[in-house]
C-alpha cells in the first residue's frame, strides 16, 4: 500500500522522516513539530501537504511486513548523494523525543547499512546527534 503513496523523492524523504519519528509508537508534538522544521528547511512544504502525509503514512504504518523492503523502496526514490547527511537527519529525528528506544536503534542500524554508513561513521553522527539534541534541550555546550 505504502507504494501508492510514495512516488516522488519528496514523499520519499517525507515518509523516511515519519518512520523514524514515529518509529516508537509515539506521536509527540516536539516529534511533529522537528519533521515540520525540517520540511520547511528542504522545502519539501512547498509541494506536500504535511498533514495529508501524515495522514497517509498512518494509512499504512501497521501493514508493513518487510521493514527492510519498505526502506529500499523509499532510498530508490531519495537516490540520496549525500548519505551522512540523510543518516545524520535520520538520527536526529530519532532523537527528537530526547529518547531512542530499541527499535528506533534497530531501525538507525538498517538505515546505515541500506545507505553504506561505515560503523565509525554511523557511531560518530550518533554521537553528534545526541550532543546536538543535549545542546539544544539543555542549551550548554
Amino acid at each position: 500500500m505504502y507504494k501508492e503513496y510514495i512516488t516522488s523523492q519528496d514523499e520519499a524523504v517525507c515518509h523516511l522522516f515519519l518512520h523514524c519519528c514515529f518509529k516508537d509508537g509515539v506521536f509527540s508534538k516536539d516529534e511533529i513539530n522537528a519533521i515540520a522544521s525540517r520540511f520547511v528547511d528542504l522545502q519539501i512544504q512547498k509541494d506536500l501537504n504535511f498533514k495529508q502525509e501524515i495522514q497517509h503514512y498512518k494509512t499504512y504504518i501497521n501493514d508493513i511486513k518487510d521493514e527492510e523492503a519498505y526502506l529500499q523502496h523509499i532510498f530508490h526514490l531519495i537516490n540520496a548523494a549525500q548519505t551522512l547527511a540523510l543518516y545524520f537527519y535520520c538520527a536526529e529525528l530519532c532523537l527528537s523525543d530526547k529518547f531512542l528506544s530499541t527499535e528506533e536503534a534497530s531501525l538507525l542500524s538498517k538505515i546505515a547499512a541500506l545507505l553504506q554508513v561505515s560503523a565509525s561513521s554511523k557511531a560518530l553522527l550518533d554521537k553528534l546527534a545526541a550532543q546536538c539534541k543535549t545542546v539544544e534541550t539543555e542549551k550548554i555546550f
